[in-house]
């Protein structure tokens, strides 16, 4: 029960304030920046390894079915 009036006093502040003179200087949004373009280099990287080793499971499959057919 304290913790749901709390979470409510919480909503009310935030949602209420009319002026929030907040800013985001450049270093905060070069960061920002940073963190996206690193976060879709990994995921590219992680892509094309996986990516890689399926590949390769799948040839080296075919492969050794056209080998078991002779």
């Amino acid at each position: 029960m304290m913790f749901r009036n709390f979470f409510l006093l919480v909503v009310i502040y935030f949602f209420t304030s009319i002026n929030a003179n907040a800013y985001i200087d450049p270093g905060s949004g070069s960061i920002l920046l940073q963190a996206l373009l690193g976060g879709l280099v990994a995921a590219g990287a992680s892509i094309a390894i996986y990516w890689n080793k399926l590949k390769n499971l799948i040839f080296k499959k075919k492969k050794n079915d056209l080998e078991n057919e002779k």
